[in-house]
């Protein structure tokens, strides 16, 4: 199903029922009934493994050499003045209204904005009463965590938008819940009886009705489940983690616990599948941090309690979604902001750092002095500051032996070109294939980004501010998520279509030190009746002066309007009839546009939409003046 609309003279064609699920994380929680995939065997097996008494992650209060030994690095002792800072501060009132708001206006960010204060209340005090060890922070955590006990719901309003949870018609698992308990239960853990024995007996009341209860009926087909559980995305690895390492850290049987294990053992597969067979992560890296990030927590949760017998770095699966982040860099720090990903993301210094060490590879040098940070929630942090064993070596994985040159995914689609030489002032490009139902997608089939030193010059607008219409069958009326956003053509007025089947094929690929030449076939991401050939071909230039062409030809069966398309957070003027000087940040390209002749005009168009960039990007349209059968537009791309 697709519905069109038509504006400015551009025919944008959505398509509808593959969004909900594809482009729409954790929407369908209420999905069919699993038959339980924990094998009994398998449950007695991690038995066997677990400690006799529940452990969370990190060393109880009363380890006190533990705690000191953090309390040396600067960057904990800051939590202390933190915590002292916010018990000045009142618990941010989480009204209905507040609530509500999502569901009347679509806004997210207000109420998510409380909802993450109230949390960060209870994993500040929690650590700096640990590191502490006074007693004068346990009044405001037990305090805060009176208050979260108190919320009609765990889950966010985002992902309750029919208000099932808030009216209290049912009890769904989201990214927050699951963390919250997970919190929750690390905090009785470290804590222990420095707790009032009521505050502990409502964080177990609380943890098992809102995340272990509905999570094991739902595993165990008693209940309608979350979508998530089969999941290829981050909900997957981020729920996964929460419930678990919360059964671990509260659960008193060993069996209870090794039901857990097991469960996320058996789901977690799931994402891993999300990736593609080269590691390729098209939700980009700020969600490869978010997703991958706690994928890693679970992993280490469960190897640390098993005393190492389950381990699913270990996992021949994982391995090239791990070494993903270091292979996705373009140059100087930069990282592609395909998709949903905030420009300027970079992959997490410490996950980086204990990727390589157990795979046995070179650490980045950016990494190497990373330690885990008090500021990322109690039980993400403590899992890697306060293990409980060190992670053995995975002797079995080698990183892809690829040049320095390039990095090419060629099951995502995905090239990057590297100068051969200084990369401070390098110049460099991300080149995109892929399909248009993507995790996270934008329909982007084509584009492409350009990289002078330390800026983006020519861009990829990257995330939207999240709204209801963001996963919503609105979706791609939105210019930075639609190809309106993107480096790619608009066909006899048409935009991309989204959907698997709007894909790029590749022609031809040829790599050298001299060059890098992809040639891909555009057609399937045009629904564009008679459209004959839409081949756009890329040469990324070394040797000879660095530069990139992107050389577009294209043939209707009759005469159609055809333009391509620059987007730019920088500046911009044209310097001749037809050459373009973008520039942003220090760096600046020219851009050289050929057409055979063929007269075309460029536009220029601030995209409107609520985007976190300090600038909204522009695009530069390049369109001919007058329809045609044939045509071919050459851009021609250097640094200055």
């Amino acid at each position: 199903m697709s519905i069109e609309q038509k504006s400015g003279g551009v025919i944008w064609r959505i398509a509808i029922g593959w969004m909900v699920a594809a482009a729409m994380p954790g929407a369908a929680m209420g999905a069919a009934p699993d038959a339980s995939p924990v094998a009994p065997e398998r449950v007695r097996e991690i038995t066997r493994w677990l400690p006799p008494a529940p452990a969370g992650a990190g060393q109880p209060i009363t380890n006190r050499a533990a705690w000191e030994a953090l309390r040396l690095r600067s960057e904990w002792r800051e939590l202390i003045p933190d915590a002292e800072n916010l018990a000045r501060v009142p618990i941010p009132a989480l009204t209905d209204d507040l609530f509500m708001d999502f569901s009347r206006t679509g806004n997210r960010t207000r109420c998510q904005k409380v909802l993450s204060a109230r949390d960060r209340r209870v994993s500040t005090f929690a650590l700096a009463e640990c590191l502490e060890n006074q007693g004068r922070f346990v009044e405001p955590l037990v305090e805060s965590i009176a208050a979260i006990a108190r919320e009609r719901t765990w889950v966010m309003p985002a992902h309750d938008g029919s208000l099932r949870n808030f009216k209290g018609e049912t009890v769904d698992m989201d990214l927050r819940a699951t963390l919250v308990g997970w919190e929750l239960a690390t905090v009785d853990y470290l804590l222990g009886d420095k707790l009032p024995a009521g505050t502990r007996t409502l964080i177990r009341q609380e943890v098992r009705r809102r995340i272990l209860q509905p999570f094991r009926a739902i595993v165990e087909g008693r209940q309608q489940g979350a979508s998530w559980l089969r999941a290829t995305h981050n909900w997957n690895a981020v729920c996964l983690a929460g419930v678990t390492g919360a059964a671990l850290a509260l659960e008193e049987q060993p069996g209870d616990r090794a039901w857990y294990v097991a469960a996320a053992e058996h789901y977690i597969r799931n994402f891993l599948k999300g990736f593609t067979p080269d590691g390729y992560c098209s939700e980009g890296v700020g969600y490869w941090n978010y997703g991958f990030g706690r994928f890693l927590m679970l992993g280490e949760t469960i190897r640390q309690a098993t005393g190492g017998r389950v381990d699913l770095l270990a996992d021949p699966a994982a391995a090239a979604p791990a070494l993903y982040a270091s292979r996705s860099e373009i140059i100087n720090g930069l990282y592609p902001s395909i998709a949903d990903c905030h420009p300027g993301s970079q992959p997490d210094a410490f996950l980086t750092r204990h990727i390589a060490e157990r795979f046995g590879l070179p650490v980045p040098e950016r990494a190497r002095n990373a330690f885990p940070s008090p500021r990322g929630g109690v039980a993400p942090t403590l899992i890697f500051a306060q293990p409980a064993s060190a992670p053995p070596r995975i002797s079995a994985v080698a990183k892809p032996e690829e040049s320095p040159l390039r990095t090419w995914f060629g099951d995502g689609g995905v090239l990057i070109c590297r100068p051969a030489g200084d990369w401070s002032t390098g110049f460099a490009a991300v080149l995109k294939g892929g399909h248009n139902a993507e995790h996270h997608n934008h329909n982007d089939v084509g584009s492409f980004s350009v990289v002078v030193g330390r800026s983006m010059i020519l861009c990829d607008p990257g995330a939207e501010v999240y709204t209801a219409r963001t996963f919503s069958s609105r979706r791609y009326e939105s210019q930075v998520l639609n190809s309106y956003g993107h480096a790619v053509p608009v066909l006899a007025g048409r935009l991309q279509q989204a959907g698997a089947r709007a894909r790029a094929v590749v022609l031809e690929k040829e790599f050298s030190e001299a060059r890098d030449r992809l040639v891909l076939d555009l057609r399937p991401a045009y629904a564009v009746e008679g459209l004959k050939q839409m081949e756009r071909t890329f040469v990324f230039q070394r040797e000879g002066g660095p530069g990139l062409t992107v050389r577009d030809r294209v043939a209707f069966a009759k005469p159609e309007t055809f333009e391509t398309a620059l987007l730019t957070w920088g500046e911009w003027k044209q310097v001749s009839a037809n050459e373009l000087r973008i520039a942003d940040s220090g760096g600046a390209v020219l851009v050289r546009i050929e057409t055979g002749g063929r007269e075309f005009k460029v536009r220029a168009e601030t995209l409107e939409e609520d985007v976190s960039t300090p600038r909204r990007p522009v695009r530069l349209g390049i369109a001919l003046i007058a329809p045609v059968e044939q045509a071919e537009i050459t851009l021609g791309i250097r640094p200055e």
